[in-house]
């Protein structure tokens, strides 16, 4: 039996081995996780919350433009240790959501693809090394949750307007403004779905949204007419400085086709020092140069292959990104219309940032950029439906390979870090005290 037919045939079997295995790396990742000041600065207000019941109505301090305005970094983090008192409930949580945002992806590929590319989109999301190694206590890592509610209920609004899917769409791009600064993104691909009559509002959903929205920041805009500490900063940098300066918009546009290759982020490629192979020095600078070796000629052939697959993905949108006529795409049609829409999203807020973006900031659009592949994963499936199966298993086999060294020896992930004893040595460090369980 072709290996296509195997896998169509043992599909259910296949697709939740896969999701067991992702949630056991996710896992593995967040235990070994190694503390920084973006880990730090989430557990501190979810703590300060859960154990103080001080409820900070800030996020995240970022770059130059101040900290992230709302108090949803804080209840991420305090509300699940009201329920259980562990550093691992919040993340749990976190895991659990991102989990959730491959279920609603999954909800629209599987409308739209055959069987076997579904299987490929798992792989090439759930398993991918750009999503698994984000799984920390991160303000990112939470983005991915929101993309996929943004994409669900714009596919959802492709037809007919409808009040609960305008409400979430607000809602999606309103709780990210209160995770990171990258819910430009997000406004400017719904604007531009709307402007284009890719998707239907329904006007009533979309201010109760916008009123949801706007109270949940009504403590923030108290707080920040007494803090001035939480507003943006003193810098010579400015609104357009991206355009200005062209390279941090040529480096967004290169980040849209790497989420879509192998080429991963340098923290997975160039940091990891293989001191758990040997402590022959020789051994392990040999070592290393083989595995930078691999992932750059891996990620530089995918690059190439990426760039190859958007330019045909431009000849299916070219005649109509900028009319406004009623055209009924097919649904496989819709999606890279809305891929593009990501793409626009990316080079309009990297115009207007006064920040050079690196990976995590644009993280949010990693799940669109996979949809021009998905689109011509599907022509190959029709004419190689075999040769597309196993370079899926091929796919899977290098990206837990990938996965299981950047876990245990990487910038960001070591195998000699405790994510618990971290924190709670944090904790303590900090002097938070659990007022409820003192009384």
């Amino acid at each position: 039996m072709p290996l296509n037919q195997h896998i169509e045939k043992h599909f259910t079997s296949i697709f939740w081995l896969i999701v067991t295995l992702a949630t056991a790396l996710s896992v593995i990742y967040a235990s070994h996780q190694i503390l920084n000041g973006d880990q730090d600065q989430m557990l501190i207000k979810g703590y300060l919350g859960a154990y103080q019941d001080n409820w900070l109505s800030y996020g995240n301090a970022a770059s130059v433009v101040g900290n992230v305005p709302g108090s949803l970094s804080t209840y991420i983090v305090g509300l699940p240790l009201l329920i259980w008192d562990s550093p691992w409930a919040p993340m749990l949580l976190l895991i659990a959501l991102r989990l959730a945002s491959f279920f609603l992806f999954d909800a629209v590929i599987k409308q739209v693809f055959s069987p076997v590319v579904r299987l490929a989109f798992l792989v090439l999301y759930l398993l991918n090394p750009w999503f698994l190694f984000d799984s920390l206590m991160y303000n990112p890592a939470y983005l991915c949750f929101f993309a996929a509610l943004h994409c669900w209920t714009a596919f959802k609004m492709r037809q007919q307007s409808s009040f609960i899917c305008s409400f979430l769409h607000v809602l999606a791009i309103g709780l990210t403004m209160q995770l990171h600064y990258c819910w430009p993104i997000l406004a400017v691909m719904s604007a531009y779905l709307y402007y284009r009559g890719i998707i239907k509002v329904n006007w009533w959903g979309l201010i109760a949204g916008g009123v949801a929205v706007l109270a949940s920041l009504v403590p923030y805009f108290i707080e920040m007419q007494q803090n001035s500490d939480i507003q943006s900063q003193r810098s010579d940098r400015y609104l357009a400085w991206g355009m200005v300066h062209v390279y941090p918009v040529l480096k967004a546009a290169l980040y849209w086709l790497r989420y879509s290759s192998f080429l991963f982020t340098n923290r997975i490629i160039v940091d990891a020092n293989f001191l758990w192979l040997t402590d022959i020095e020789w051994i392990r600078a040999l070592i290393n140069y083989l595995w930078q070796a691999l992932l750059y000629t891996v990620g530089g052939f995918t690059v190439i292959a990426a760039w190859a697959v958007n330019r045909k993905a431009w000849r299916v949108i070219k005649p109509h990104w900028r009319s406004r006529n009623n055209v009924a795409y097919s649904p496989a049609d819709w999606l890279i219309h809305y891929a593009f829409s990501a793409f626009v999203g990316i080079i309009i807020s990297a115009m207007l940032s006064p920040i050079v973006f690196s990976y995590w900031h644009l993280i949010i659009t990693f799940g669109f950029a996979l949809f021009p592949v998905l689109y011509y994963a599907e022509h190959w499936q029709t004419k190689r439906p075999e040769r597309l199966a196993k370079v899926s298993c091929l796919v899977a086999g290098y990206f837990i390979l990938v996965n299981l060294v950047a876990s245990h020896d990487s910038n960001k992930f070591s195998h000699t870090h405790s994510y618990q004893q971290q924190v709670e040595s944090y904790i303590q460090e900090q002097n938070i005290v659990n007022d409820q369980a003192v009384k």
